[in-house]
C-alpha cells in the first residue's frame, strides 16, 4: 500500500501543478449552479431539498468525468512514459489503483466544493440533510464508476479525444440500459430475467435509489463491482499493452 499511496500522492500533485484542474472545478462549479438555481428551478419548486441539483449529476459526470480519465492512460502511451513506469518494481495493479484513486479524490474535491449549495439550503428551509448526505455519497460512488470506466478505456488508446469520446459512449449505455424504451427493445423476444439484469446495470437505477435517502446493500454492491471490475479490466489491458 505504501507504493500505492506514493503513486497516489504524485498522480493528485500532477492534477494541481498545471491550472488545467482548477480551470476543470470552475467549470463544474458553475454548471452545477447553472443547472440547479436557473435549469432546475431551483427557487421556484418552493420545497427545501436538493433535487434540482443531484438530478443533473448524472448527466455533468456523462462529460466532465471522461474529460478526466482521459488523460490517465492515453497521456502515458502518447509521450512514451508508460514504458518506464511499467519498468518500475511495482505492478500493474498498483499502477492502475494508485492512479485512478487519485483522480477519484481529484472528482470529490470538485463535488466537496458544491457544499455552498447545501449551506444555501439549509439557509432557506429545513431539508432533510440525512437524505442528502446519502446523495452526495451516491453521486461520488456515481463518479467513481464513471471513472473507472474512463480509465479502462483510456488504456486502449493514445489518443485522447477517441478515450473521450468512447468512455462517454459506454457511459452513456449504462445510464440508458433501465430506460423503458431500452428495455421495450428486449421485451418481445428477451426473458424477464435478462431483461431485469439489463435494468439492474443502470447508473440512474443505483443512484436515484440512494439519494432517496436509502443505502442499500444492492446499489454499494453495484458501484463496487463496477468499479472492481473495470480497475480489474484496466490492469488487464496495461499487461497485453505491456506484452506488444
Amino acid at each position: 500500500m505504501s507504493i500505492v499511496n506514493a503513486l497516489f500522492r504524485r498522480e493528485l500533485r500532477s492534477y494541481f501543478a498545471t491550472p488545467v484542474a482548477y480551470v476543470f472545478i470552475v467549470i463544474f462549479l458553475v454548471l452545477m449552479g447553472t443547472f440547479t438555481f436557473d435549469m432546475g428551478g431551483f427557487y421556484e419548486q418552493g420545497q427545501a431539498d436538493l433535487r434540482a441539483f443531484f438530478n443533473f449529476h448524472p448527466w455533468l459526470y456523462l462529460f466532465l468525468v471522461p474529460a478526466i480519465s482521459m488523460r490517465l492512460w492515453a497521456e502515458e502511451r502518447k509521450n512514451g512514459t508508460i514504458e518506464l513506469l511499467m519498468t518500475l518494481p511495482i505492478t500493474p495493479w498498483q499502477t492502475v489503483l494508485g492512479k485512478y484513486l487519485a483522480a477519484w479524490t481529484f472528482t470529490g474535491i470538485a463535488l466537496t466544493l458544491t457544499f455552498p449549495i447545501w449551506i444555501t439550503v439549509n439557509y432557506l428551509g429545513d431539508p432533510d440533510n440525512g437524505t442528502i448526505f446519502a446523495a452526495y455519497i451516491g453521486s461520488f460512488l456515481m463518479a467513481g464508476g464513471f471513472l473507472a470506466i474512463g480509465s479502462c478505456l483510456s488504456a486502449i488508446t493514445k489518443n485522447q479525444v477517441i478515450a473521450f469520446v468512447i468512455s462517454v459512449v459506454v457511459c452513456f449505455g449504462f445510464l440508458l440500459s433501465g430506460f423503458p424504451t431500452v428495455l421495450d427493445l428486449f421485451s418481445s423476444w428477451a426473458p424477464q430475467a435478462i431483461i431485469d439484469a439489463i435494468a439492474s446495470l443502470s447508473f440512474l437505477t443505483h443512484f436515484t435509489n440512494i439519494s432517496r435517502g436509502v443505502i442499500d446493500f444492492r446499489d454499494i454492491a453495484y458501484f463496487s463491482l463496477l468499479i472492481g471490475g473495470f480497475l480489474y479490466a484496466n490492469t488487464i489491458v496495461l499487461q497485453w499493452k505491456q506484452a506488444d
